[in-house]
């Protein structure tokens, strides 16, 4: 049978797995029950001072004493299981969250900035940990403790109970009307942090060329006006955090002091209203102590849920910047990105019938095929789809439409890294990991590279200049060598590691007469030794280099 639809859950309660939010619940439980089992410590502690002030037997307050310890054991080890489960909890869905993030984002194109995905992967993700330790806990606590100690003093002094009952709704009256406020101010301030991470990055990348137009000045002055504007975001933050604290404090002082002024009038004689009579006509030294010690925690879970609640909003922000991500428009890459047996077969290559689009951009391109000894020009204006089309051969985009076939196989998911494995890819823009140029180029640390190789791309006099040879480490950016320099060392790559098939964006470019006129016989070379040849270029002695010339069209949409 069944039991009705499932409350909607918000955002940042949907970021929560199956076990992390097994593991919440019953931290949720612990952590009220130990906040339950103030009730008997409270009556414990209340009755043993009462009689030892009313001149009982010792032997009463060493018993309650004894009672006041044993629970208080129990309930600190409440407390820290309750504390242990949270953080768990958070840990497990940070890492999840991450991983998760990192692996669509690993095998997506798409149009966030990586700084802004660091922000998110580092600072903002981290927002959700005082969330889940802090809020989840303190709602737990809010939905069940209050109503309990109402039912606990009321029966003892309506009075007492009448104060509590009219000063506690405010204080979660007052965080709905604050909580729209935090939300927005954290959120802000989540979109100003990602803004600062990617000017960060930005600038750092463009460092050389800055200090080259000596525009240094102007990017520190750009850093002052982004950091200011942080600042202020961060500042919101806390004066929302600060105003619902201050409130809150206020609240909760007027309610134990009007309960505290009350219990003190009445055992000085003076009130003689307020009880139902239950322990006498007047209200004891017992239950005075009793309403004193449980005032104040009437009104602990409320104020743990309004200080955690700025943690509520920074989640829910972070959750909406974790959708935005997912619904924004981005190109699947096909394959997991790991290293697999190359795939058996010729190594060729039929499109039929494809279209491929890129955000705004479609490329319609024409049914050609291209095999080993065969080599193809791709060739168009910038901006055409020439670069796409490429990415497309090597697997990092999905066609909207036609076939692609390689090695006598339509392209997919189950066989995409092993065709990567048989390409040798030579981009625009060259990304080095941080290895040292003989690994990069062999694939071992301690590889023999083959200096016909170097030759055969020009490359052995700018290798042999570099500080350490073939054991410098270039870095991500290429440092110590142009875009040209190391578009040949990706060639060098290939011809090291034997790729069957060579994709090259623009490998002529940012090259002199000389060495242009290398790389073009270099690349007719490969093809007639029997590999399959595909670039992309403006260059004319490069297309007429190979045996077919593809023409592209801008396509509409």
């Amino acid at each position: 049978m069944s039991s009705g639809p499932e409350p909607k859950r918000s955002r940042a309660e949907s970021l929560l797995g199956a076990e992390a939010r097994h593991q919440l619940n019953l931290a949720g439980r612990l952590s009220a029950l130990a906040a339950v089992l103030w009730l008997p410590q409270a009556a414990a502690l209340a009755w043993g001072i009462a009689g030892w002030a009313e001149g009982a037997p010792l032997s009463r307050t060493l018993w309650m004493a004894l009672a006041f310890a044993l629970v208080g054991l129990f309930r600190g080890w409440a407390e820290r299981r309750a504390a242990r489960l949270a953080y768990r909890a958070a840990d497990e869905t940070l890492h999840a969250q991450r991983q998760a993030l990192l692996n669509r984002e690993a095998l997506r194109v798409g149009e966030t900035s990586s700084a802004a995905l660091a922000a998110l992967l580092t600072e903002k993700l981290a927002a959700l940990g005082p969330w889940v330790t802090r809020f989840r806990p303190a709602m737990a606590r809010a939905r069940v403790l209050p109503l309990l100690y109402l039912t606990v003093i009321l029966p003892i002094s309506w009075a007492a109970g009448l104060v509590l009952l009219v000063a506690g709704p405010l204080i979660p009256l007052f965080m709905a009307l604050v909580g729209m406020a935090a939300q927005d101010a954290s959120r802000k301030q989540m979109v100003e942090m990602g803004a600062m991470n990617t000017l960060l990055i930005d600038r750092i990348s463009a460092l050389p060329d800055l200090l080259l137009l000596n525009a240094a000045e102007a990017s520190r002055a750009a850093f002052e006006v982004r950091a200011e504007a942080l600042r202020e975001r961060t500042m919101a933050v806390l004066r929302v955090a600060f105003l619902s604290s201050t409130v809150l404090e206020l609240f909760s002082a007027l309610g134990v002091a009007m309960v505290a002024v009350y219990v003190g009038f009445s055992l000085l004689g003076e009130i003689g209203i307020g009880t139902w009579g239950l322990f006498g006509p007047e209200l004891t030294l017992f239950e005075g102590l009793f309403l004193l010690l449980l005032a104040p925690d009437f009104f602990q879970p409320l104020r743990d849920l309004a200080s955690a609640w700025h943690d509520k909003a920074a989640a829910e922000a972070v959750a909406d910047d974790l959708a935005a991500l997912h619904t924004s428009e981005a190109i699947a890459v096909l394959g997991q990105g790991a290293e697999a047996v190359a795939l058996a077969g010729p190594a060729t290559v039929t499109l039929t019938g494809v279209r491929v689009r890129r955000r705004a951009q479609s490329v319609a391109l024409p049914d050609v095929e291209v095999g080993p000894g065969g080599s193809l020009a791709l060739r168009g204006p910038s901006g055409v789809g020439k670069s796409t089309a490429l990415d497309l051969i090597a697997g990092l985009l999905v066609p909207s439409q036609g076939e692609l076939r390689v090695a006598g196989q339509a392209l997919d998911h189950a066989i995409a890294d092993a065709w990567r494995a048989r390409i040798a890819y030579v981009p625009q823009l060259v990304h080095i990991p941080e290895l040292t140029l003989r690994a990069f180029l062999t694939g071992k640390p301690d590889g023999e590279v083959p200096l016909e190789a170097l030759r055969r791309v020009r490359a052995e006099r700018f290798v042999a200049a570099l500080p350490e040879g073939l054991e410098t480490v270039l870095g991500e950016s290429g440092a110590g060598v142009s875009g040209g320099e190391a578009r040949r060392l990706l060639l060098a790559r290939a011809l090291i590691r034997g790729a069957d098939v060579i994709l090259a964006d623009e490998p002529t470019a940012d090259l002199d007469a000389s060495t242009g006129a290398a790389i073009i016989a270099l690349l007719k070379g490969l093809s007639d030794e029997g590999r399959t040849v595909i670039v992309a270029t403006h260059d004319p002695a490069l297309a007429r280099a190979m045996d077919r010339i593809v023409d592209l069209e801008p396509a509409p949409c």
